[in-house]
């Protein structure tokens, strides 16, 4: 895994929601709420366009003026961990990321899945030019720990395995999440 980059200040985080967006309990609406953490809002939640989010995420990351100086954390629940994946392997601007936290990475290529995520297809899989840390639950029921696991070391992310918590959301019961925010803080070379 490559070095953190150093920085004197926080990063900036930004929050990037899956399908559907995350509801007010989710761990990461407690983060926007509690930390100040900014969810990048997507024009369309129910109908989610590959090409339309990461052109969204370019759009945010390129406005962000403080990015230049210190490159963001990027944290992906569900379907937004497919988007860091296709942004990284498209975009010229991954230099204004610092890292990634990856929580419950969907397997978008299963024939279960429903019709509004079928452009998610073929899943992105190069290597990530940034860290990144993916945690996996056992018994998440949109990806089998085995494919999740083969999704982390295509993009060369640390694998955590967080026990039977289901899809790592609003009904695993997370709460605030504090072992998300220390792998965060992981990310962000803090030390908490």
């Amino acid at each position: 895994m490559m070095p953190l980059p150093s920085c004197d200040t926080p990063p900036p985080v930004y929050l990037l929601p899956g399908w559907l967006n995350s509801d007010p309990e989710h761990w990461q609406s407690r983060w926007e709420r509690q930390l100040g953490h900014v969810r990048i809002e997507q024009a369309d939640w129910a109908w989610p366009r590959r090409g339309d989010w990461m052109a969204r995420l370019d759009e945010v990351l390129l406005t962000d003026k403080r990015l230049a100086q210190t490159p963001a954390v990027l944290v992906a629940h569900s379907l937004g961990c497919q988007l860091v994946a296709a942004w990284a392997a498209h975009s010229q601007h991954t230099g204004r990321v610092r890292g990634a936290l990856l929580v419950a990475p969907p397997d978008t290529e299963r024939e279960d899945m429903p019709p509004q995520l079928h452009n998610w297809r073929p899943i992105r899989r190069p290597r990530l030019p940034f860290p990144a840390i993916a945690v996996v639950s056992c018994d998440d029921p949109y990806c089998a720990p085995e494919r999740a696991g083969q999704m982390a070391a295509d993009w060369g992310a640390r694998l955590v395995m967080a026990g039977p918590r289901g899809h790592l959301n609003t009904e695993s019961g997370l709460g605030d999440w504090p072992e998300g925010q220390a792998l965060l803080a992981t990310l962000c070379g803090e030390t908490r």
